[in-house]
């Protein structure tokens, strides 16, 4: 797990959660090498071998459940009958029970209580960030927002996650402070992966926000990026309950 980033939060000693890099895995280029991402044209058997790897180094107590992300709103609560649940954000109860997800410029959000009952991730996205996949996940918590606590792992950074007025509006249109996360270039704007999120979290009332300023699209050595090379892996951010 040398490779791997391992969050720095005051989380209770039975929460434990990781987050991927592309390093450690057998994928060839363009999905070299650590490719959890079986949707994204890799070897099939290449994936396998890949997420075993995950479970073994990362000392996993199970197979994460893997989610059909498809930049929404939906969470979905773990052990789940569906095999591959359509959701962004998934959340559990249960000790051995891992809940994951896939990004690759995308921001993961990784969520505890601060009694160590309860655990969650999420996929945010623009799309889904905007649409308040982090508000519902804190929903489905069976404590209040202010006793939990949260985790920002790598995304996209505020240097280089370029998007349209159409993207700034939305954001806009639901808080107006948004708009000191998106910064004018040219016509067109650089956005804040980080600080959307986190303006989002405070106004839900959560106060113990933590996370990593590491960019997926400027280190291409240690994390693949959709926007910097279109066909590429998926790194996994992941939570457990011992």
């Amino acid at each position: 797990m040398s490779h791997w980033i391992i969050p720095d939060w005051p989380a209770p000693a039975r929460v434990r959660a990781c987050s991927t890099t592309r390093h450690g895995g057998i994928s060839a280029a363009p999905w070299h090498s650590l490719n959890l991402g079986a949707h994204v044209g890799d070897v099939e058997s290449h994936v396998k071998e890949n997420r075993q790897r995950l479970v073994v180094n990362a000392q996993l107590p199970s197979m994460p459940q893997w989610l059909n992300q498809v930049h929404g709103t939906d969470v979905v609560r773990l052990p789940a009958d569906n095999v591959l649940p359509d959701a962004d954000a998934a959340i559990t109860r249960e000790s051995g029970v891992v809940c994951a997800v896939m990004t690759a410029d995308c921001l993961p959000v990784l969520f505890c209580s601060k009694d160590g009952e309860e655990v969650a991730a999420a996929h945010a996205g623009w799309r889904g960030l905007c649409s308040g996949v982090l508000e519902k996940t804190l929903a489905q918590f069976h404590c209040q927002p202010a006793d939990i606590m949260v985790w920002l792992g790598p995304a996209i950074g505020p240097q280089a996650f370029e998007v349209g007025e159409e993207v700034r509006a939305a954001f806009m249109a639901h808080d107006p402070a948004a708009q000191q996360a998106f910064h004018a270039v040219g016509n067109k704007y650089f956005a804040d992966l980080w600080q959307l999120a986190r303006q989002r979290l405070s106004a839900a009332g959560v106060n113990s926000i933590s996370g990593t300023t590491r960019c997926t699209y400027t280190e291409s050595d240690d994390f693949f990026s959709w926007r910097r090379d279109g066909v590429t892996g998926r790194m996994a951010t992941l939570i457990w309950l011992r």
